[in-house]
Protein backbone atom coordinates (compact mmCIF):
# COMPACT_ATOMS: atom_id res chain seq x y z
CA UNK A 1 0.00 0.00 0.00
CA UNK A 2 1.91 3.28 -1.56
CA UNK A 3 2.33 5.74 1.52
CA UNK A 4 1.84 9.69 1.23
CA UNK A 5 3.64 11.45 3.80
CA UNK A 6 2.26 14.67 4.74
CA UNK A 7 3.36 17.31 7.79
CA UNK A 8 0.78 19.36 9.72
CA UNK A 9 1.88 22.68 11.75
CA UNK A 10 -0.55 24.53 14.10
CA UNK A 11 0.03 27.31 16.29
CA UNK A 12 -3.78 28.40 17.79
CA UNK A 13 -4.42 31.24 19.79
CA UNK A 14 -3.79 30.12 23.11
CA UNK A 15 0.38 31.18 21.69
CA UNK A 16 1.73 28.49 24.11
CA UNK A 17 3.70 26.90 20.90
CA UNK A 18 3.77 24.93 17.70
CA UNK A 19 2.40 21.59 17.25
CA UNK A 20 3.81 19.19 14.27
CA UNK A 21 2.53 15.77 13.13
CA UNK A 22 4.15 13.43 10.44
CA UNK A 23 0.81 11.56 9.05
CA UNK A 24 0.60 9.20 6.42
CA UNK A 25 -2.22 9.93 3.81
CA UNK A 26 -2.28 7.29 1.95
CA UNK A 27 -5.35 6.18 -0.36
CA UNK A 28 -6.31 3.82 2.22
CA UNK A 29 -5.04 4.78 5.35
CA UNK A 30 -4.81 7.57 7.46
CA UNK A 31 -2.11 7.23 10.41
CA UNK A 32 -0.67 9.69 12.34
CA UNK A 33 2.94 8.15 12.43
CA UNK A 34 5.15 11.21 14.46
CA UNK A 35 3.98 13.93 16.67
CA UNK A 36 6.12 16.97 18.63
CA UNK A 37 5.40 20.15 20.26
CA UNK A 38 8.14 23.15 20.59
CA UNK A 39 6.84 25.87 23.25
CA UNK A 40 6.93 29.33 22.51
CA UNK A 41 9.07 31.54 24.51
CA UNK A 42 8.08 34.43 26.70
CA UNK A 43 9.05 36.99 24.54
CA UNK A 44 7.89 35.99 21.43
CA UNK A 45 4.56 35.25 22.97
CA UNK A 46 4.59 39.07 23.86
CA UNK A 47 5.53 40.09 20.51
CA UNK A 48 3.17 37.86 18.78
CA UNK A 49 -0.25 39.68 21.06
CA UNK A 50 1.29 43.13 20.76
CA UNK A 51 0.42 42.37 16.86
CA UNK A 52 -3.15 41.56 17.77
CA UNK A 53 -4.36 45.67 18.40
CA UNK A 54 -2.86 48.38 16.23
CA UNK A 55 0.42 49.60 16.81
CA UNK A 56 3.62 51.73 15.68
CA UNK A 57 5.94 49.99 12.93
CA UNK A 58 3.30 46.82 12.46
CA UNK A 59 4.74 45.96 8.94
CA UNK A 60 7.93 45.26 10.16
CA UNK A 61 7.24 44.03 13.17
CA UNK A 62 5.11 41.47 11.36
CA UNK A 63 7.82 40.40 8.50
CA UNK A 64 10.47 40.01 11.27
CA UNK A 65 8.41 37.90 13.36
CA UNK A 66 6.97 35.50 10.10
CA UNK A 67 10.76 34.91 9.39
CA UNK A 68 11.04 33.95 12.94
CA UNK A 69 8.52 31.42 13.53
CA UNK A 70 9.14 29.82 10.02
CA UNK A 71 12.56 29.42 11.30
CA UNK A 72 11.05 28.37 14.61
CA UNK A 73 8.30 25.82 12.55
CA UNK A 74 12.23 24.13 10.72
CA UNK A 75 13.07 23.64 14.20
CA UNK A 76 9.89 21.59 15.14
CA UNK A 77 10.32 19.64 11.99
CA UNK A 78 13.59 18.78 12.54
CA UNK A 79 12.71 17.87 16.44
CA UNK A 80 9.40 15.57 14.96
CA UNK A 81 11.90 13.77 12.95
CA UNK A 82 15.18 13.87 14.90
CA UNK A 83 15.07 10.09 14.70
CA UNK A 84 14.61 9.55 11.36
CA UNK A 85 15.30 12.63 9.05
CA UNK A 86 15.76 11.03 5.77
CA UNK A 87 11.73 10.98 6.26
CA UNK A 88 11.59 14.42 4.96
CA UNK A 89 12.58 13.85 2.00
CA UNK A 90 9.55 11.58 1.05
CA UNK A 91 6.86 14.26 2.76
CA UNK A 92 4.95 15.62 -0.15
CA UNK A 93 3.96 19.31 1.71
CA UNK A 94 4.20 20.58 4.56
CA UNK A 95 0.98 21.97 5.67
CA UNK A 96 1.67 25.05 7.89
CA UNK A 97 -1.44 27.10 9.30
CA UNK A 98 0.78 29.86 10.66
CA UNK A 99 -0.17 31.85 13.63
CA UNK A 100 -3.11 33.97 13.68
CA UNK A 101 -2.73 37.50 14.49
CA UNK A 102 -5.80 39.34 12.94
CA UNK A 103 -9.24 37.51 11.69
CA UNK A 104 -11.77 40.34 11.04
CA UNK A 105 -13.77 38.10 8.17
CA UNK A 106 -16.84 40.78 7.90
CA UNK A 107 -18.71 39.05 5.58
CA UNK A 108 -16.58 38.97 2.88
CA UNK A 109 -15.11 42.15 2.95
CA UNK A 110 -12.35 41.29 5.50
CA UNK A 111 -9.15 39.67 6.05
CA UNK A 112 -7.39 37.12 8.16
CA UNK A 113 -3.42 37.34 8.98
CA UNK A 114 -1.79 34.02 10.03
CA UNK A 115 1.87 34.97 10.20
CA UNK A 116 4.73 32.72 8.67
CA UNK A 117 7.01 33.44 6.11
CA UNK A 118 6.53 29.83 4.12
CA UNK A 119 8.96 30.53 1.12
CA UNK A 120 11.34 31.19 3.80
CA UNK A 121 9.88 27.46 5.23
CA UNK A 122 10.07 26.21 2.03
CA UNK A 123 13.99 26.86 1.31
CA UNK A 124 14.75 25.98 4.85
CA UNK A 125 13.20 22.38 4.95
CA UNK A 126 13.76 22.17 1.08
CA UNK A 127 10.24 20.98 1.02
CA UNK A 128 6.73 22.04 -0.26
CA UNK A 129 4.99 23.99 1.84
CA UNK A 130 0.68 25.18 1.66
CA UNK A 131 0.17 28.06 3.55
CA UNK A 132 -2.73 31.07 4.28
CA UNK A 133 -5.78 28.67 4.01
CA UNK A 134 -7.79 30.59 5.15
CA UNK A 135 -7.86 33.84 2.85
CA UNK A 136 -9.41 31.85 0.24
CA UNK A 137 -12.31 31.05 1.95
CA UNK A 138 -12.74 34.50 2.93
CA UNK A 139 -12.57 35.88 -0.47
CA UNK A 140 -15.61 33.49 -1.51
CA UNK A 141 -17.63 35.25 1.28
CA UNK A 142 -17.04 32.78 4.19
CA UNK A 143 -15.85 33.36 7.71
CA UNK A 144 -12.59 31.70 6.99
CA UNK A 145 -13.11 29.45 10.31
CA UNK A 146 -13.61 27.17 11.26
CA UNK A 147 -11.82 24.54 8.90
CA UNK A 148 -10.84 21.86 10.68
CA UNK A 149 -14.99 20.57 10.07
CA UNK A 150 -14.00 19.04 6.65
CA UNK A 151 -10.79 17.22 8.34
CA UNK A 152 -13.72 15.60 10.68
CA UNK A 153 -15.89 14.33 8.50
CA UNK A 154 -13.10 12.18 6.74
CA UNK A 155 -11.77 10.89 9.91
CA UNK A 156 -15.09 10.76 12.37
CA UNK A 157 -18.17 10.72 10.62
CA UNK A 158 -20.50 7.26 12.06
CA UNK A 159 -22.56 5.96 10.15
CA UNK A 160 -24.76 4.86 13.03
CA UNK A 161 -23.58 7.52 15.39
CA UNK A 162 -24.68 11.83 15.07
CA UNK A 163 -21.50 13.14 16.65
CA UNK A 164 -20.41 16.37 17.30
CA UNK A 165 -16.30 17.30 17.12
CA UNK A 166 -15.69 20.34 20.11
CA UNK A 167 -12.42 21.72 19.47
CA UNK A 168 -11.48 23.63 22.70
CA UNK A 169 -8.11 25.53 21.97
CA UNK A 170 -7.54 29.20 22.27
CA UNK A 171 -11.20 29.41 21.19
CA UNK A 172 -13.97 26.75 21.25
CA UNK A 173 -15.14 25.62 18.54
CA UNK A 174 -17.80 22.61 16.99
CA UNK A 175 -18.67 20.28 14.67
CA UNK A 176 -21.81 18.34 13.64
CA UNK A 177 -21.31 15.02 12.31
CA UNK A 178 -24.72 13.70 10.66
CA UNK A 179 -24.47 11.13 8.06
CA UNK A 180 -27.96 12.09 6.74
CA UNK A 181 -27.67 15.92 6.73
CA UNK A 182 -24.58 18.18 5.77
CA UNK A 183 -21.86 19.16 7.99
CA UNK A 184 -21.83 22.12 9.67
CA UNK A 185 -20.09 23.79 12.71
CA UNK A 186 -19.45 27.55 13.83
CA UNK A 187 -17.51 28.83 16.78
CA UNK A 188 -19.33 28.62 19.70
CA UNK A 189 -16.73 31.23 21.98
CA UNK A 190 -13.90 31.61 24.07
CA UNK A 191 -11.94 28.59 25.14
CA UNK A 192 -9.28 28.47 27.15
CA UNK A 193 -8.07 31.93 26.13
CA UNK A 194 -9.24 34.03 28.75
CA UNK A 195 -8.65 31.65 31.60
CA UNK A 196 -5.11 31.12 30.28
CA UNK A 197 -4.63 35.23 30.35
CA UNK A 198 -6.26 35.63 33.86
CA UNK A 199 -4.44 33.02 34.75
CA UNK A 200 -1.36 34.35 33.82
CA UNK A 201 -2.18 37.39 35.38
CA UNK A 202 -2.78 36.54 38.80
CA UNK A 203 -0.99 33.38 39.59
CA UNK A 204 1.72 33.54 36.71
CA UNK A 205 1.02 30.57 35.57
CA UNK A 206 0.33 29.81 31.74
CA UNK A 207 -2.85 28.09 32.43
CA UNK A 208 -4.83 26.16 35.51
CA UNK A 209 -3.72 22.90 34.96
CA UNK A 210 -7.17 20.70 35.56
CA UNK A 211 -9.08 23.36 36.21
CA UNK A 212 -7.80 23.42 40.32
CA UNK A 213 -7.50 26.65 40.89
CA UNK A 214 -11.23 27.89 38.99
CA UNK A 215 -12.59 25.15 41.53
CA UNK A 216 -11.85 26.98 44.76
CA UNK A 217 -14.16 29.57 43.03
CA UNK A 218 -17.73 29.92 42.34
CA UNK A 219 -20.07 30.80 39.59
CA UNK A 220 -20.81 34.71 39.30
CA UNK A 221 -24.51 34.63 37.52
CA UNK A 222 -24.29 38.45 36.94
CA UNK A 223 -21.02 38.18 35.69
CA UNK A 224 -21.75 34.98 32.97
CA UNK A 225 -25.03 37.08 32.65
CA UNK A 226 -22.89 39.98 31.72
CA UNK A 227 -20.53 37.81 29.06
CA UNK A 228 -23.33 35.91 27.89
CA UNK A 229 -25.13 39.63 26.52
CA UNK A 230 -22.14 39.56 24.11
CA UNK A 231 -23.71 39.87 20.52
CA UNK A 232 -21.61 36.89 19.28
CA UNK A 233 -23.06 34.66 21.28
CA UNK A 234 -27.26 36.23 20.12
CA UNK A 235 -25.30 36.28 16.61
CA UNK A 236 -26.46 32.76 14.91
CA UNK A 237 -24.25 30.91 12.75
CA UNK A 238 -22.02 31.00 10.28
CA UNK A 239 -19.83 32.73 12.57
CA UNK A 240 -15.73 32.89 14.39
CA UNK A 241 -14.30 34.62 16.48
CA UNK A 242 -10.86 35.08 17.80
CA UNK A 243 -8.72 37.52 19.83
CA UNK A 244 -9.80 40.46 17.87
CA UNK A 245 -13.22 40.15 20.64
CA UNK A 246 -12.07 38.21 23.18
CA UNK A 247 -9.18 39.62 25.00
CA UNK A 248 -8.32 40.99 28.07
CA UNK A 249 -9.83 44.52 27.27
CA UNK A 250 -12.96 42.56 26.90
CA UNK A 251 -12.45 41.08 30.09
CA UNK A 252 -12.20 44.00 32.07
CA UNK A 253 -14.58 45.51 30.81
CA UNK A 254 -17.03 43.16 32.01
CA UNK A 255 -15.81 42.90 35.32
CA UNK A 256 -16.58 46.00 38.32
CA UNK A 257 -13.34 44.93 39.99
CA UNK A 258 -14.60 43.76 43.13
CA UNK A 259 -14.50 40.12 42.33
CA UNK A 260 -12.42 37.64 43.65
CA UNK A 261 -9.74 36.08 41.08
CA UNK A 262 -10.89 32.95 41.64
CA UNK A 263 -14.60 33.34 41.39
CA UNK A 264 -13.77 35.23 37.77
CA UNK A 265 -11.58 32.07 36.56
CA UNK A 266 -14.33 29.65 37.57
CA UNK A 267 -17.13 31.69 35.87
CA UNK A 268 -14.63 31.82 32.63
CA UNK A 269 -14.51 28.17 32.87
CA UNK A 270 -18.24 28.60 33.02
CA UNK A 271 -19.06 30.51 30.09
CA UNK A 272 -16.65 28.37 28.37
CA UNK A 273 -18.57 24.94 28.71
CA UNK A 274 -21.62 26.66 28.68
CA UNK A 275 -21.40 27.82 25.26
CA UNK A 276 -20.71 24.67 23.99
CA UNK A 277 -23.65 23.46 25.64
CA UNK A 278 -26.39 26.09 24.60
CA UNK A 279 -24.56 25.37 20.95
CA UNK A 280 -25.14 21.89 20.97
CA UNK A 281 -28.90 22.27 22.71
CA UNK A 282 -29.74 24.97 20.36
CA UNK A 283 -28.62 23.67 16.86
CA UNK A 284 -27.82 19.75 17.30
CA UNK A 285 -30.53 18.20 20.10
CA UNK A 286 -30.64 15.17 18.73
CA UNK A 287 -26.35 14.44 19.14
CA UNK A 288 -25.61 11.12 20.46
CA UNK A 289 -21.62 11.48 20.97
CA UNK A 290 -19.60 14.69 21.88
CA UNK A 291 -15.88 14.25 21.93
CA UNK A 292 -13.29 16.51 22.73
CA UNK A 293 -10.06 17.76 21.37
CA UNK A 294 -7.68 20.31 21.71
CA UNK A 295 -5.96 21.70 25.59
CA UNK A 296 -9.29 21.77 26.84
CA UNK A 297 -10.12 18.51 26.91
CA UNK A 298 -7.13 18.31 29.58
CA UNK A 299 -8.96 20.41 31.72
CA UNK A 300 -10.70 17.98 34.38
CA UNK A 301 -13.14 20.57 35.93
CA UNK A 302 -14.08 21.78 32.44
CA UNK A 303 -14.97 18.35 31.28
CA UNK A 304 -16.86 17.26 34.24
CA UNK A 305 -18.81 20.64 33.77
CA UNK A 306 -19.48 19.44 29.78
CA UNK A 307 -20.42 15.73 31.28
CA UNK A 308 -23.42 17.41 33.80
CA UNK A 309 -24.82 19.40 31.23
CA UNK A 310 -24.90 17.36 28.71
CA UNK A 311 -26.34 14.08 31.01
CA UNK A 312 -27.84 12.52 27.74
CA UNK A 313 -25.25 12.53 25.82
CA UNK A 314 -21.72 10.21 25.65
CA UNK A 315 -18.91 12.85 26.24
CA UNK A 316 -15.72 11.55 25.42
CA UNK A 317 -11.95 12.39 24.32
CA UNK A 318 -10.98 11.93 20.20
CA UNK A 319 -8.54 9.38 21.79
CA UNK A 320 -11.34 6.87 21.61
CA UNK A 321 -11.40 7.86 18.35
CA UNK A 322 -8.00 6.99 17.23
CA UNK A 323 -6.80 10.32 17.57
CA UNK A 324 -5.03 12.04 20.63
CA UNK A 325 -6.57 15.46 21.57
CA UNK A 326 -3.61 17.28 21.01
CA UNK A 327 -2.94 16.27 17.82
CA UNK A 328 -6.35 17.31 15.94
CA UNK A 329 -5.66 19.93 13.96
CA UNK A 330 -2.30 19.66 13.69
CA UNK A 331 -3.27 16.40 11.78
CA UNK A 332 -6.07 18.10 10.19
CA UNK A 333 -3.23 20.92 8.39
CA UNK A 334 -1.55 17.57 7.14
CA UNK A 335 -4.84 16.80 5.67
CA UNK A 336 -6.05 20.23 4.20
CA UNK A 337 -2.60 20.26 2.66
CA UNK A 338 -3.05 16.82 0.68
CA UNK A 339 -6.34 18.43 -0.51
CA UNK A 340 -4.70 21.45 -1.71
CA UNK A 341 -1.74 19.76 -3.68
CA UNK A 342 -4.17 17.41 -5.33
CA UNK A 343 -6.39 20.16 -6.20
CA UNK A 344 -9.31 19.04 -3.85
CA UNK A 345 -11.64 21.64 -2.11
CA UNK A 346 -11.09 21.72 1.75
CA UNK A 347 -13.67 24.58 3.01
CA UNK A 348 -17.37 23.71 3.82
CA UNK A 349 -19.53 26.10 2.97
CA UNK A 350 -22.73 24.99 5.16
CA UNK A 351 -19.73 25.71 7.96
CA UNK A 352 -18.41 28.87 6.84
CA UNK A 353 -20.73 30.35 4.86
CA UNK A 354 -18.78 31.20 1.75
CA UNK A 355 -19.90 30.84 -1.48
CA UNK A 356 -18.87 27.64 -2.41
CA UNK A 357 -16.16 24.94 -1.97
CA UNK A 358 -12.70 26.29 -2.80
CA UNK A 359 -9.21 24.90 -2.83
CA UNK A 360 -7.30 26.42 0.11
CA UNK A 361 -4.35 27.53 0.58
CA UNK A 362 -1.27 29.02 -1.51
CA UNK A 363 1.67 26.70 -2.68
CA UNK A 364 5.37 27.65 -2.10
CA UNK A 365 6.83 24.87 -3.98
CA UNK A 366 10.07 22.90 -2.76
Amino acid sequence: MESAYYIGIMSGTSLDGVDVVLADLGLHQHTLIKTFFLPYDHALKTKLLTLHYPGNDELNQAALLANQLANLYAQAIAGLLENDPYLLQSVLAIGCHGQTVRHCPQNGKGYTIQLVNAALLAELTQTTVVADFRSRDIAAGGQGAPLVPAFHQALFMDSKHRRVIVNIGGIANITYLDPEVPVTGFDCGPGNLLMDAWCSDHLGHPYDKNGRWAATGKVLPDLLEKFYADDFFINPPPKSTGRDLFNSGWLENHLQGSESSEDVQRTLLQLTALSIVSAINQYYPSTDEVFLCGGGAHNTLLVSDLEKHLPDKKVALTDELGVPVDWVEAYAFAWLAQQTICGQTGNIPSVTGAKGKRILGAIYSA
